[in-house]
C-alpha cells in the first residue's frame, strides 16, 4: 500500500487534535481514537547522526564532569541560563506559538522566540512545527515521526538516528503550513538557518565565558555548549519518550501520552502530556492553576501582561470536566474550588483575593 493511502485511511480516525474546530464531540474529543502499531520495517541509518550524537553525549558528561570540578560557577549559571532560553525557544515558541496556534504574539515577542529556538538547535521553527503538527494529527501511527508504539529508544532520539518513514514525509506534505511559512520572522530563520545556528548554538556560549569572565576554551566548550546542547536535547526528547510512557492518564486513557511530573519540570511545564494531547490549543498545555512547574506559562502570562502576546486560548473547567469523566482513567482527583471531594478545612483556608460580597 502507497504511503500517501495509508496516511489518508488515518484521517479518519487520527488521535490528536489541533485546532477547536477539529473536535468532534461537546466534551473536546474525536469520536474514535486510532490505535499505534508499529509495523516492522527495515530502518536505514544515518551514521552522520549516529557519530554526531554519541560525540556530543560523551562529550556532555565530560562537561558535567568539568562542571563541579574544573568550571567557574559563573559558566555553570550561563549554561542554565541559555539552557532556559533555548527551552522557551521550543516551549513557547515552536510549540505553543507556532505549531499550535495556542496563542497569538507581536513581532518583538515574536523575534525574541526566533532567536531562542535557533540556541535549540532542533531544526528550523517552521520544519520543526510541521513535523509536531504531524505528530498530534497521526499520533503512534506509522506517520507518526516519533512513533512511541516503536519503543523507547526510537521514541526518545533512535528517530533521529535513521530516514524518515514514507508516511511520515506524506503526512508532512499533506498539511497545511502555509501560516508559518507567511510569517516574515521565521522565513527569515529558514533562510539563513545554517548562518544563525552555528553562531547562536555554539560560537556565542562559548566565545562569551572565555571573553566575559576568563574561562578557558575547553571549559566553555564542554560546559556551556555541549553539556547544555545535549541537556536541553534529552529534555524535549523525554516529551515524546517518558511522557508518553509513565504517568497517569486523568483526561483520555485510550492514548498514550501521561502525565509526567519530572518531564514537566525540566521541560518547563511540557509534560502535562496527557491533557495536552486532548486539549492541544490550551495555551498552558495543563490545567494547573499556578506557575510551579509550567514555567513557559508564567512567561506567556508576563509578555501577555504587556501587550505582546494576546488571543491566550484555553479551556473551561466544565468541558475538562466532561472530558475526563467520559475518557478518564480516574486519577483526576479535584476538579477546583468547590469541588465535591475537596477537603472544608482546605476550603476554609484559601485566601480570595479581590473578592466581591454577595
Amino acid at each position: 500500500m502507497a504511503p500517501r493511502e495509508i496516511v489518508k485511511q488515518n484521517e479518519i480516525s487520527v488521535s490528536g487534535v489541533l485546532n477547536e474546530n477539529d473536535v468532534e464531540t461537546v466534551d473536546g474529543g474525536l469520536k474514535t481514537q486510532a490505535k499505534g502499531i508499529a509495523k516492522r520495517r527495515h530502518l536505514k541509518l544515518v551514521w552522520r547522526n549516529i557519530i554526531l550524537f554519541a560525540y556530543l553525549h560523551f562529550a556532555a558528561v565530560y562537561g558535567l564532569w568539568l562542571m563541579f570540578f574544573s568550571a567557574k560557577w559563573a559558566t555553570g549559571i550561563f549554561a542554565m541560563v541559555f539552557y532556559s532560553m533555548s527551552g522557551l525557544g521550543i516551549t513557547a515558541g515552536a510549540h505553543r506559538l507556532w505549531a499550535h496556534k495556542a496563542y497569538k504574539a507581536k513581532w518583538p515577542l515574536r523575534l525574541i522566540l526566533m532567536i531562542f529556538n535557533t540556541i535549540a538547535f532542533q531544526d528550523c521553527a517552521i520544519h520543526w512545527s510541521r513535523d509536531h503538527r504531524v505528530h498530534h494529527k497521526y499520533s503512534e501511527t506509522d506517520a507518526d515521526p516519533h512513533n512511541a508504539t516503536r519503543g523507547f529508544f526510537f521514541s526518545h532520539i533512535g528517530w533521529l538516528l535513521c530516514r524518515k518513514h514514507p508516511d511520515v514525509i506524506a503526512a508532512g506534505k499533506k498539511l497545511d503550513i502555509s501560516d508559518l511559512e507567511n510569517d516574515p520572522i521565521l522565513a527569515f530563520q529558514r533562510k539563513y538557518y545554517l548562518i544563525l545556528m552555528p553562531i547562536f548554538c555554539f560560537i556565542l556560549p562559548t566565545v562569551m565565558p572565555v571573553y566575559l569572565w576568563g574561562e578557558t576554551w575547553g571549559n566553555a566548550w564542554f560546559v556551556a555548549t555541549m553539556f547544555r546542547y545535549c541537556f536541553i536535547l534529552n529534555v524535549t526528547w523525554c516529551v515524546n519518550s517518558a511522557a508518553h510512557k509513565w504517568g497517569d492518564k486523568p483526561y483520555d486513557q485510550n492514548i498514550n501520552p501521561v502525565e509526567n511530573m519530572g518531564v514537566a519540570i525540566f521541560a518547563l511545564g511540557e509534560g502535562f502530556h496527557n491533557y495536552h494531547h486532548v486539549f492541544p490549543w490550551d495555551y498552558k498545555t495543563a490545567e494547573l492553576g499556578n506557575y510551579r512547574m509550567n514555567f513557559t506559562t508564567a512567561f506567556i502570562d508576563f509578555f501577555a501582561k504587556i501587550g505582546w502576546a494576546y488571543d491566550l486560548k484555553t479551556v473551561s473547567k466544565d468541558i475538562i470536566k466532561k472530558r475526563a469523566e467520559r475518557t478518564g482513567d480516574g486519577s483526576h482527583l479535584l476538579w477546583g474550588y468547590g469541588d465535591t471531594d475537596q477537603n472544608q478545612d482546605e476550603k476554609e483556608m484559601i485566601p480570595i483575593i479581590n473578592k466581591k460580597d454577595d
